[in-house]
């Protein structure tokens, strides 16, 4: 639970809540957009020159459907709030929970009571550019969610996240919250800071991820299969994770052609190499050593894979990237 102290600057009646109660009228969506269609605009919500700003859920009120130009989490600090998404999922988002939104969805939410705290942050893209680059391990269980929260995704294009409990999550909200709230220096930077260490956690806790949601069957088994992946990328096989999903081979491979545009062979293979570069940029290992410490037999097969995707030899991309203190230690 956040520490009273933030709660309560989130429960204050705004200015807008105190005229739709006293008006009983709806939300004005001239708050949000300027165009026909309800596009909610991020240059209403955000000073210009800041990435990121928090808003508390406009109360008593049903909003609209509509869309975001930019990313949108949604935290539930207290209570609950009903999300339709694309016009046929409901999200009920209950204490602890987030809701990330990309730029694709339709979002509308049904009234909230007094109790019912929830807050927005909205993102611009730009702001996962540091959070990505601070991140040293690929995997391609977080490439998917970051897909899914930036860019165009097909049947892919939100996250709901039960993160209650989870102690490093809940420690990082609060954290981007208080420094959000107290304006402090370097804002932007602290908080994409703590937006790439959520993503880590993401990845360590996918099973949180869209657990239970109805017409969301696909993208769990989606990121069952990544998390698989991660964790089995040396000798992980296409029939393993099959079976332990209780599905034919044909229908596991089509499912995240559909949702990654890769077959699974192409996943452990992009796995693979992204560990192997991970090593060569934080180990001495030779380079035929890290090719059997991620699973590769056929060196020749392994040399081809990994400049075909680096556009360099392991020995080169070593030579570039490794700091000078290690590339001495090394020779």
């Amino acid at each position: 639970m956040l520490r009273e102290s933030i709660l309560a600057h989130f429960r204050a009646v705004t200015e807008e809540e105190a005229q739709l109660l006293a008006e009983k009228s709806g939300i004005n969506q001239g708050n949000y957009a300027t165009g026909k269609e309800f596009v909610v605009d991020s240059k209403l919500l955000l000073e210009k020159g800041t990435l990121i700003e928090i808003r508390p859920h406009t109360r008593f009120a049903y909003f609209p459907r509509h869309r975001h130009n930019y990313v949108e989490l949604v935290y539930m600090c207290e209570g609950t709030t009903t999300h339709i998404i694309n016009g046929k999922t409901r999200v009920v988002l209950e204490e602890g929970d987030m809701l990330f939104l990309n730029q694709n969805v339709y979002h509308e939410i049904l009234p909230a009571e007094e109790n019912d705290i929830a807050v927005n942050f909205i993102i611009l893209p730009e702001f996962f550019d540091r959070p990505l680059s601070m991140i040293e391990k690929e995997n391609v269980l977080r490439d998917f969610i970051v897909s899914s929260l930036t860019r165009d995704a097909s049947g892919t294009n939100y996250l709901h996240v039960r993160s209650r409990g989870i102690v490093p999550v809940e420690n990082l909200i609060e954290n981007m919250l208080w420094t959000l709230i107290e304006h402090e220096p370097m804002i932007d930077t602290i908080n994409q800071t703590s937006m790439g260490l959520l993503l880590m956690n993401l990845s360590r806790f996918a099973d949180s991820i869209n657990r239970g949601e109805p017409g969301q069957t696909e993208q769990k088994t989606v990121l069952t299969v990544l998390d698989y992946i991660e964790h089995h990328y040396q000798s992980g096989t296409l029939t393993e994770a099959a079976a332990g999903l209780h599905l034919p081979d044909y229908a596991l491979s089509r499912l995240l052609k559909k949702h990654t545009g890769k077959t699974f062979k192409e996943l452990l293979q992009l796995r693979k190499l992204q560990q192997a570069a991970y090593l060569l940029d934080n180990s001495t290992l030779p380079a035929d050593r890290i090719m059997e410490a991620v699973g590769y037999e056929n060196s020749s097969y392994f040399y081809r894979s990994f400049r075909a995707k680096y556009g360099c030899s392991p020995r080169e991309y070593r030579k570039k990237d490794l700091p000078a203190a290690v590339r001495q230690g090394e020779a």
